[in-house]
């Protein structure tokens, strides 16, 4: 009976380290995605600088 409550604690700490490792990963493709539509844009205005100087 003790062995099975020794398991049961450590797949409640792997779920939770889950939890949080996804919880990360989101904030992290969060950020990535507003940095990469930033970048985009300032790429866009790049362009059109190039083109209206050519």
């Amino acid at each position: 009976m003790i062995r099975r409550l020794i398991k049961d604690r450590k797949a409640a700490t792997a779920v939770e380290y889950g939890l949080i490792l996804s919880l990360i990963v989101l904030a992290i493709i969060g950020g990535l995605s507003m940095f990469a539509n930033t970048t985009i844009g300032m790429w866009n205005n790049v362009s059109s600088a190039v083109v209206t100087a050519g």
